[in-house]
């Protein structure tokens, strides 16, 4: 019997509910929750089931136009808006035509030359300068190497398994023989942490909703514990769920910045940029595309053409006519 009392979920709840059946990250979960506020408020807060087409196009309008956002930020409001629409109104939005469209830059890739990247991890020490390094050994992005598990990385084999990557797709990629030892060392230590954690009835790490159904002691087994833990414990905001995170990911961004700084780089360098070297060094060293293709995760060869642009700067490809002038 139902509760004539209880009142039904509010338009938010019902999006965060919906984004979390679909497994959506929690990253994802904010950002979207963020634009559909900003597209009620900037209606005058109309409900979004009394708007449509014409209301989501002036939105993503005033953004490009008066918010003079980026249009990756513009796409992310966009994506937020037809999830609303589709997922949770059961709406299907017209094609929106009328939008004026953020412009997207066509930005070649800051790349560090070898001695730069030599300079710059010499001088990044602690955890986050063993996570800069193997970034750059590796081609992972930021978020996947802080999330990476004790069960995907294969010392013996030289592999990192990449879970979950950027779409969804799993991949493998290499792991740096250099970075075994002190690999190692972090495993000894992070198991040492998970062991003190299990002697006060933690231990628990955060698993995908399923997994977490499906096996539910796994969240306490050392295999399925990061490689990088965080310092100390954190709530899950979701779940309101005691346990150790992941390293967060600020973290290592600030001891980049502390390196670029120190070494007194004059490219604005971020972790990403280790990414960006990583394949445009493999592609100098002869390796071939697909495999950098592949090792990256793109899912078109395309994607990855983009650092044959960067070889074909400066002198890596064109001979400058003032040096044949021998001026």
């Amino acid at each position: 019997m139902t509760n004539p009392s209880a009142q039904p979920p509010r338009l938010l709840d019902r999006v965060r509910g919906r984004l979390r059946v679909k497994h959506y990250s929690l990253r994802t979960e904010e950002a979207y929750v963020h634009w559909i506020k900003r597209f009620i408020h900037f209606h005058d807060k109309r409900h979004p089931i009394d708007m449509g087409g014409p209301e989501v196009e002036r939105f993503l309008t005033h953004l490009a136009v008066d918010g003079q956002v980026s249009a990756s930020t513009q796409n992310v409001a966009l994506s937020a808006l037809l999830f609303l629409y589709r997922e949770v109104l059961g709406v299907e939005l017209p094609w929106l035509t009328d939008v004026t469209r953020a412009k997207k830059p066509k930005r070649l890739p800051v790349v560090l030359s070898m001695t730069e990247v030599q300079a710059l991890l010499r001088v990044a020490d602690g955890v986050p300068g063993l996570v800069l390094r193997l970034l750059y050994g590796s081609g992972m992005r930021l978020l996947e190497g802080c999330r990476l598990r004790v069960k995907d990385i294969d010392l013996e084999r030289g592999e990192i398994l990449v879970r979950d990557g950027k779409g969804a797709k799993d991949r493998v990629t290499v792991l740096p023989r250099s970075l075994v030892t002190p690999l190692r060392a972090q495993l000894e230590r992070a198991h040492a942490l998970h062991e003190s954690d299990l002697a006060v009835g933690g231990g628990e790490v955060w698993l995908p909703d399923a997994l977490a159904r499906k096996y539910p002691a796994a969240a306490c087994s050392w295999m399925w514990q990061y490689v990088f833990p965080a310092p100390g414990l954190s709530r899950d905001p979701r779940s309101g769920v005691v346990r150790r995170h992941h390293i967060e990911d600020q973290q290592v961004q600030r001891a980049m910045k502390r390196a670029v700084r120190a070494v007194g780089l004059s490219k604005p360098a971020t972790p990403h940029t280790l990414r960006h070297s990583f394949a445009t060094h493999l592609l100098e060293g002869g390796q071939d595309i697909r495999t950098v293709q592949a090792l990256l995760g793109h899912k078109d060869v395309s994607t990855t053409m983009i650092y044959t642009h960067v070889l074909n700067r400066g002198g890596l490809g064109v001979l400058s006519p003032l040096d044949r002038a021998g001026l």
